[in-house]
């Protein structure tokens, strides 16, 4: 198995697509005024720069890197999910829920 030439370009655009659809999903969940909502914010944050970056490495046809990358991405999303720090509509398909 080589991990490169299994990252197609195909395979990548489908996970870039999947995070992409999970970040259009997410709220925050925290009140305003929430100590949480600071750190709900920062999980975002730290979601999306992962996100970005897994796309710039996409467009460099680096599959290897943007795997990493938006595989990190999606499991802030996910954590912040479950967490409960992201409303997430109960969506099981798109994120790793407790229950």
């Amino acid at each position: 198995m080589n991990l490169i030439t299994d990252i197609t370009k195909e395979r990548m655009d489908k996970y870039l697509n999947t995070t992409s659809k999970a970040i259009d999903k997410i709220t925050i969940a925290p009140p305003p005024r929430s100590h949480l909502k600071n750190l709900a914010e920062d999980f975002l944050a730290m979601a999306m720069s992962y996100f970005m970056d897994a796309k710039a490495f996409a467009r460099d046809g680096n599959y290897v890197l943007a795997y990493g990358a938006v595989n990190y991405a999606h499991g802030w999303l996910d954590a912040g999910a479950r967490m409960g720090l992201f409303d997430v509509d109960e969506d099981d398909q798109l994120f790793t829920l407790a229950e």
